[in-house]
């Protein structure tokens, strides 16, 4: 695991999207894992400049969310599907066909999430994950108590996870209860993980991420496992670490 403090959110976002841009450069035909929330619109943003301004080409590429929303239609404002179409996938050049989100309407549930699993198989596995993280130290919506070892399946959010996801509603009780997510398990298999966190609300979560135990209560620590994994943090979320770490990834000093 790589820590990497950036200055600002746009030095975080830049960062980010250099590390996405490096696998599909290099592998074309990559799966990206993607995540949603306020925390990578800016790395989407830089992923649209680069397609726009350097001919970064998507076309190949094939992408997996992490969750969504159980039973909101893909067309709502607030699902995932929406906002991934709406913050990335309409400015790039991607091929809908390649485009897979979580079906938080899927009819049967339990058969989707097997049907998920399968097709992360199918296409290889995921290259790079891209991962924010809660405030409580949730990946994904795999809330405090997760099992480190899970799959695809669904989850009763935390409180906490409501709370914090009401500003995107008209109303607190609007926040839907349930979500589909990939499990911790799922996750540890991609080959590369960037997690992404900024603002002071996050010092907590990273401090715990970073340097504290591997502990399902704050399922973000089991990144300290892979092989592969870059945090990278603004200074605020960084304020709680305790050690020093670089402004640069070991990956991209070559």
């Amino acid at each position: 695991m790589e820590v990497v403090i950036k200055n600002t959110y746009e030095e975080m976002s830049a960062l980010a999207a250099a590390l996405i841009a490096d696998v599909v450069r290099r592998k074309p035909n990559c799966v990206l894992g993607l995540a949603t929330g306020s925390t990578p619109v800016g790395t989407y943003k830089e992923l649209i400049r680069l397609h726009k301004n350097e001919g970064l080409d998507f076309s190949k590429v094939t992408t997996f969310n992490l969750d969504e929303y159980v039973g909101l239609p893909p067309e709502h404002d607030q699902s995932y599907h929406y906002f991934m179409w709406d913050n990335l996938f309409k400015s790039i050049n991607a091929n809908p066909s390649k485009v897979h989100v979580p079906q938080g309407m899927a009819p049967d549930i339990t058969a989707f999430c097997q049907w998920y699993e399968d097709e992360i198989k199918k296409a290889g596995g995921v290259d790079l994950q891209l991962l924010g993280i809660g405030g409580n130290g949730h990946i994904a919506f795999n809330e405090p108590g997760s099992s480190l070892g899970s799959r695809t399946r669904v989850k009763t959010l935390d409180d906490r996870t409501i709370a914090d996801n009401a500003r995107f509603f008209k109303k607190k009780s609007d926040v839907p209860r349930y979500a589909i997510t990939m499990g911790i398990g799922t996750i540890m298999d991609a080959r590369q993980l960037v997690l992404l966190a900024n603002k002071e609300t996050k010092a907590d979560a990273i401090s715990a991420t970073v340097e504290g135990p591997i502990t399902a209560m704050v399922p973000a620590t089991i990144v300290q496992l892979h092989p592969k994994a870059t945090i990278i943090v603004d200074k605020a979320a960084s304020k709680k670490l305790t050690h020093e770490y670089p402004a640069e990834p070991r990956v991209l000093r070559r």
